[in-house]
């Protein structure tokens, strides 16, 4: 028999790249997280990894360098994931209208386009 569990909240990436990966791995969203818990859960057990030294590389703390290949794709991956979810919450548009001022960018062909400030 399967035991339920209370709802847990997630946060919106972790959803999201949930309902992506569910797609392609043919699972529900649930069974998706449940399927990445798991294998968290044994790379956290591994006795390949070095999860001390992997968190206070992650801090700051420590040496990238002195991280084995394995633990690295673990720094890399967090890396990601942190880089990611920092720019989607950049919203450079909204905060130079906010400040009255105009902005440059380039458009998907590598023109540029200026927007102008709006009074």
């Amino acid at each position: 028999m399967t035991r339920s569990s209370p709802p847990t909240r997630l946060p919106a990436d972790v959803y999201e790249s949930a309902v992506a990966a569910a797609q392609v791995a043919s699972r529900t969203v649930p069974q998706q997280i449940a399927h990445w818990a798991r294998i968290g859960r044994e790379l956290e057990m591994s006795p390949r990894v070095n999860h001390r030294a992997i968190a206070q590389v992650l801090a700051g703390a420590g040496s990238y360098d002195s991280l084995d290949e394995h633990e690295q794709a673990i720094v890399r991956e967090e890396w990601a994931g942190r880089s990611a979810a920092l720019r989607s919450a950049l919203n450079y548009a909204a905060e130079f209208a906010a400040a009255g001022e105009s902005y440059s960018e380039a458009d998907e062909n590598g023109d540029l386009v200026v927007h102008p400030a709006r009074s």
